[in-house]
């Protein structure tokens, strides 16, 4: 058997690394030897862990979809905790994931202050976004983890998905934003910023929000 360090691994931007039968101290094993200070992100369902290595496009379409979400939460007044791409893990359940963004609305008050996340007593984030291909181990671990809302956007379109008895179900409708045409908001603000620009398309999306609420 050849043993390999991780480090020795080059994956190259936007590809995934598949690897089977990890245990779950091995899993932990790995977040460490990564560390916190990296660019890959990982997921981690029922011995099947991904690591995936972003693109450009990926990051760029990361941070204006989340900065998206939180300008519509400050024009709707709604208090969050933004938790980024935290790392958010349960041994019972054997799974992990790591969000491109995420936030909690409905239980902020719960994370208020906090620094460091527990799943065994903290709830997992209200809303989580994925960009690019959502993986089957990606989505297992979020219905295993009961993430209530899961944004995926890929291909200039978003799709929400909705936890129900356990299972996600693609929703018209964002449970978070229900007064909102959220799918067509974010696909249409996100085309604006690659021909207008970040700010402009932020500014544009402000004032459109003003008039729908």
């Amino acid at each position: 058997m050849v043993t390999l360090q991780l480090k020795q691994l080059d994956i190259p931007p936007g590809q995934r690394l598949l690897l089977h039968n990890i245990t779950w101290s091995e899993f932990e094993a790995i977040l460490i030897e990564l560390g916190e200070d990296r660019a890959a992100r990982l997921a981690y369902s029922q011995g099947t862990l991904e690591i995936q290595m972003p693109s450009p496009e990926h990051e760029v379409d990361k941070e204006l979809i989340g900065d998206m979400v939180k300008l519509i939460l400050e024009e709707l007044q709604m208090d969050c905790e933004c938790f980024g791409s935290t790392t958010f893990k349960r041994e019972t359940k054997k799974a992990g994931v790591e969000p491109d963004q995420c936030f909690y609305i409905q239980n902020h008050q719960l994370m208020r202050g906090k620094r460091r996340v527990d799943l065994s007593v903290d709830p997992p984030p209200d809303l989580a976004i994925e960009i690019d291909v959502t993986s089957k181990t990606q989505l297992e671990a979020y219905e295993t983890l009961q993430v209530p809302e899961l944004w995926r956007y890929e291909n200039n379109q978003l799709q929400i998905n909705v936890l129900q008895s356990g299972k996600y179900m693609i929703s018209p409708i964002s449970p978070t934003f229900p007064s909102l045409p959220i799918i067509e908001l974010i696909t249409e603000f996100v085309n604006l910023s690659i021909t207008q620009g970040r700010s402009p398309a932020l500014r544009e999306l402000r004032s459109r929000i003003q008039q729908l609420i």
